[in-house]
């Protein structure tokens, strides 16, 4: 029996931050529409950024961008990979964004003249944010996951506004899961609670009780330790669950399972726990990741593969992808700033493909320009997105078409053969936040091309994050090298994807495939790469094979 209004559950984290609340909201997530809830989940970020669009990747992991064109914290592509279902503007709230809505309403006069303060004006604003998925009337189940730790200042708003949800909501309608870490001290041998109840303390000083109490730990927590946590924690024994480190975040939903963590949740909520989860499609596919039949690895060239955080859509749809076409990922790191004429040839040494990564501003430019004329002339399967697109267009232009100074005007506004330029409505933009060419936008596909094969439709939506795009002036040059425009926004006529026909697989596209990849529907291109660079292997192999011969 579904529940008549939207139920609320709220995760919070203790004792240090990266502790995995993203994952274990995720998993729970997915738990629950296993057993035919309709559940989405949504994030609280306490930075007064309005969103993390202008940070850089090594502050914050990767920008995630929804259907709608949001740029988000990554955890929403965690929610959507777990989920397989789309999110939207109002998964994601910062502090910026709260205090500007409430800035903004100030100014025009919306408190009648009323001194604006952080209660009621700010925490009224949070709840009306969390409230707007529950008031869709589309999930039965909000998750709602605050960021930060339990205690920092820039969280109290948002811990205060639970206090005051939980309040309105009433009994059974809302709970607190807290999420902490349970450290063991090799020293004495110890697994240690005290940080533990500390946090729950804080927590309980703020008016808020928490229902279940999730635990990270490198250990497995003897009975003694999970009694101690609940007596001192205030919670029922059954409802300390065992969060501990595993070999892929894609084990952490059948751990918590077997833990009954899914039921002991619907309990509290006064929800029906009849109906078992359906887990067989995710254990398929956590079987086929485990146990692939065959290993590849591809080269992610990069300027930010120092914080692997900042490509964790496309690391996470090769595991997706890879799933599918039975094959091992693995992921050679190559910092694209390192690279020159002379190692390029050691650096990609052995690789089956190579993917070269979206990015902002001139740094690692050169090289990977240098990985795009290593890849064609020595046809490695490559996979450019967005910059990377604009990158195998650059090197194709100088080395093949002979524009000498081909360039981006991003990098090289003097240039004289500019092949990637400003688009003409951003020209005039000042504004760095939210003023790119971002969410879904339309593609038509070249119904001759490969990529028409590997999408089978004609019509296709993908996600951008970008500001320059392919100078159409230069169509006729591409298309007569065979480098061809085989994939056309059909509004403006914008390139959205170039596919080299001399190439099984040279391939850019300016949009990012890797934000539409789930566990349940890996994306199209990236299964496609895999397959090619599988291929790629097996011909190697052959080659050598008869050289020895």
């Amino acid at each position: 029996m579904k529940p008549e209004s939207a139920k609320y559950i709220f995760v919070t984290g203790g004792v240090t931050s990266s502790l995995g609340k993203g994952i274990v909201a995720s998993s729970l997530g997915m738990l629950l529409q296993a057993r035919g809830y309709s559940v989405t989940i949504q994030k609280l970020d306490p930075y007064l950024n309005v969103d993390p669009g202008t940070l850089n990747p090594y502050e914050h992991g990767e920008c995630y961008v929804t259907e709608d064109g949001a740029e988000t914290d990554l955890d929403l592509g965690h929610y959507e990979r777990f989920l397989n279902r789309a999110t939207s503007q109002a998964n994601s709230v910062t502090t910026g964004r709260i205090y500007q809505t409430v800035i903004e309403k100030e100014r025009r006069g919306d408190y009648l003249g009323k001194t604006v303060q952080i209660i009621p004006h700010i925490t009224n604003e949070i709840k009306r944010r969390i409230k707007l998925l529950g008031s869709s009337g589309k999930y039965d189940i909000i998750i709602t996951e605050i960021g930060g730790t339990v205690g920092d200042i820039e969280s109290l708003p948002y811990i205060e506004s639970v206090r005051q949800m939980i309040w309105d909501l009433g009994e059974k309608n809302s709970m607190v899961i807290h999420l902490t870490l349970v450290p063991y001290l090799a020293a004495s041998g110890e697994l240690k609670t005290k940080p533990t109840q500390h946090s729950v303390r804080l927590l309980m000083e703020s008016g808020i009780r928490a229902d279940v109490l999730v635990t990270r730990t490198e250990h497995h927590l003897p009975k003694d330790v999970r009694e101690k946590l609940a007596l001192f924690c205030n919670v029922k024994k059954g409802n300390v669950i065992e969060c501990i480190d595993a070999e892929s975040i894609y084990d952490v939903p059948l751990l918590l399972h077997d833990q009954k963590f899914d039921e002991v949740v619907l309990e509290t909520l006064d929800l029906p726990t009849d109906q078992q989860p359906e887990l067989d499609r995710w254990k398929n596919f956590l079987d086929r990741h485990k146990n692939p039949a065959n290993q590849v690895e591809i080269a992610l060239v990069g300027k930010y593969t120092s914080l692997q955080d900042s490509y964790k859509s496309i690391s996470e749809a090769f595991t997706h992808a890879g799933a599918a076409a039975n094959t091992g990922v693995k992921i050679r790191w190559v910092y694209s700033g390192d690279l020159t004429e002379e190692n390029i040839g050691e650096k990609l040494k052995g690789v089956d493909g190579i993917l070269i990564a979206p990015g902002f501003g001139d740094r690692g430019i050169d090289g990977k320009i240098i990985a795009a004329n290593y890849a064609r002339r020595n046809k490695i399967p490559t996979f450019g997105i967005c910059l990377g697109m604009q990158i195998m267009t650059i090197e194709f232009a100088r080395n093949v078409l002979g524009f000498e100074d081909a360039d981006t005007t991003e990098i090289n506004g003097q240039t004289t053969n500019p092949v990637i330029n400003l688009m003409e409505g951003q020209k005039n933009v000042t504004h760095k936040g939210g003023t790119m060419r971002l969410g879904n936008w339309k593609c038509q596909l070249d119904k001759n091309s490969e990529v028409y094969k590997v999408y089978g439709e004609e019509i296709i939506e993908e996600r951008h994050r970008h500001r320059y795009e392919f100078n159409n002036e230069y169509l006729e040059n591409f298309e007569n090298e065979q480098f061809m425009p085989v994939g056309k926004n059909p509004d403006t006529g914008l390139v959205e994807i170039l596919e080299y026909k001399n190439l099984p697989f040279y391939i850019g596209v300016q949009f990012h495939p890797e934000y539409r990849s789930t566990v349940a529907s890996p994306h199209p291109l990236f299964v496609k790469f895999i397959e090619a660079a599988l291929m790629q292997k097996q011909n190697e192999l052959i080659h050598a094979t008869r050289k020895k011969i």
